[in-house]
């Protein structure tokens, strides 16, 4: 299932792609509910299937079943499907309680920029705020031009959990999509926190949806590959990882209770602009197309930011 967030009418929407367009998975169920013959369909497609991702992710498996059987019954009914084209696609989860990102977790990235590969996780924050949608542009900020670029394997929680083992660690997975971790290098790394490089508004590309965990069987067996103006910059495999989806997980909620929505940016591989000689950076006219193995494509044009 492949689940995106969307704005229909000043509301904000939860659908699932479907090769002949979009279903609004609340507003289909209530559809099959009340062809059903049910009272109160609606009501209850507002419990079953909630409109937002968060709520539908703290619904578990029984929101999951109810969306099967509502792309089931729009599969049948063409005439409820969405055009995906005249929709305003939105991050996959558009205010994730929580954006944890990983510095250093590809040996080679590591070693690219002289640095050694770290024994824990080394982690930062990310902002909401941040967050920009498939095909929706980067920007060059006014005060700097080292905007770098790092695609990244986005994990989102669907379970909650406190110290979650590694051998539970999945289980409180919901599903995958892809991040885009653009970094303004001069920002990140003037000071030992890379708080303020990390969170310029519109420096986080994710999406363009949440692809359920059961059609990914192994997130550490993923071709992820990075291109520029359609030259490759980053070609790896999710086998690379220092510390796997499993091993960030456990880690992360041994300190921090994870919630539905919570999002896990898992690093970047070798490739960046920044240790390149010359240092490669984003301009105004680029487009960064980042394609992950069964998760997808998420392109973005890169523009300046207005005055």
């Amino acid at each position: 299932m492949r689940l995106v967030s969307f704005r229909r009418q000043d509301a904000v929407r939860l659908g699932a792609e479907l090769e002949g367009g979009v279903v609004d998975l609340n507003q289909v169920y209530a559809a099959q509910l009340a062809d059903r013959g049910e009272a109160d369909a609606e009501v209850r497609a507002a419990t079953d299937v909630p409109p937002d991702i968060l709520a539908f992710l703290a619904g578990g498996e029984t929101a999951l079943a109810a969306a099967r059987d509502a792309i089931a019954f729009a599969t049948d009914h063409a005439e409820l499907l969405l055009p995906a084209g005249e929709l305003e696609l939105l991050p996959p989860v558009p205010r994730p309680p929580k954006i944890i990102c990983v510095a250093r977790n590809y040996g080679e990235h590591a070693a690219e920029a002289n640095l050694n590969v770290l024994e824990h996780p080394n982690l930062f924050i990310r902002f909401a705020q941040s967050l920009i949608p498939h095909e929706a542009p980067i920007l060059v900020p006014k005060v700097s031009k080292n905007v770098d670029w790092e695609a990244e394997l986005a994990v989102i929680i669907g379970r909650p959990g406190k110290h979650v083992t590694k051998e539970a660690a999945l289980d409180h997975v919901a599903g995958y999509s892809i991040f885009n971790d653009v970094s303004i290098r001069d920002w990140q790394l003037r000071v030992p926190q890379f708080g303020a490089g990390k969170n310029f508004d519109a420096s986080g590309p994710f999406g363009p949806a949440l692809v359920t965990k059961d059609e990914i069987p192994d997130p550490q067996a993923l071709k992820i590959e990075l291109e520029l103006n359609g030259e490759v910059m980053q070609s790896a495999s999710t086998a690379d990882m220092v510390f796997s989806v499993a091993d960030l997980i456990e880690h992360i909620s041994a300190f921090a209770t994870l919630e539905p929505g919570d999002v896990i940016a898992t690093g970047t591989p070798s490739g960046v602009g920044f240790v390149r000689k010359p240092p490669r950076f984003l301009e105004p006219g680029d487009t960064v197309r980042i394609e992950i193995e069964r998760v997808g494509v998420l392109e973005n044009p890169v523009a300046a930011e207005k005055s």
